[in-house]
């Protein structure tokens, strides 16, 4: 039990660790064209990315796979303005561009999940319980995106309907600051 406590404590950490800024703005660009109302159809995107992390977390820990870090490091800003773009390209219709996010969390997941493999597959290696390690990791990643998707839900709900902001506005305004913040991320993490 405590390895999967130590494990979920990691996946926590790795969403909600004040240096997971990259995965916080992925998150927030996934779920900012969704309203409090939608809380099924988020918690659905959050665990397809979870599900291409994990997929590809096992993949790298069983050493199946392999992709140079900092090719890694750089394609994981690539996802997040990618998916802050199509917000902006899908402005007026959110409902297509939240059906797209299902797609890129599935599909961004994979190189999410390849960030993180070399640090947790050293402390793996280490430990007889890869099993229970890569769930209680993944557990407490669920847990974290889940949390953070809620401060998001909170905090539209405040805008859109406290302070009457415009949906359109306010995917708008997030989804362009998530894209100069990934972009420049991606420019300083350009391999070179």
């Amino acid at each position: 039990m405590s390895d999967f406590v130590f494990y979920f404590k990691m996946g926590w950490e790795h969403i909600i660790a004040r240096d997971a800024l990259d995965h916080q703005l992925f998150i927030l660009a996934l779920a900012c064209v969704y309203t409090a109302m939608d809380i099924k159809q988020v918690l659905i995107l959050v665990t397809a990315f979870t599900i291409g992390h994990s997929l590809t977390l096992a993949l790298s820990v069983l050493d199946i796979i392999r992709f140079p870090g900092k090719w890694v490091e750089f394609f994981i800003p690539c996802t997040i303005f990618i998916t802050a773009l199509n917000n902006i390209f899908q402005i007026n219709a959110p409902g297509k561009s939240a059906r797209i996010n299902y797609y890129l969390a599935l599909c961004f997941g994979l190189i999410h999940g390849m960030g993180f493999a070399n640090a947790i597959r050293i402390m793996l290696a280490k430990d007889q319980s890869i099993g229970i390690g890569l769930f209680g990791f993944n557990v407490g990643l669920e847990a974290g995106q889940i949390f953070v998707v809620a401060i998001i839900l909170v905090i539209g709900l405040l805008f859109l309907n406290v302070l009457k902001v415009k949906r359109r506005d306010w995917i708008f305004f997030l989804s362009a600051g998530v894209f100069a913040l990934s972009l420049k991320m991606a420019l300083e993490r350009f391999p070179l």
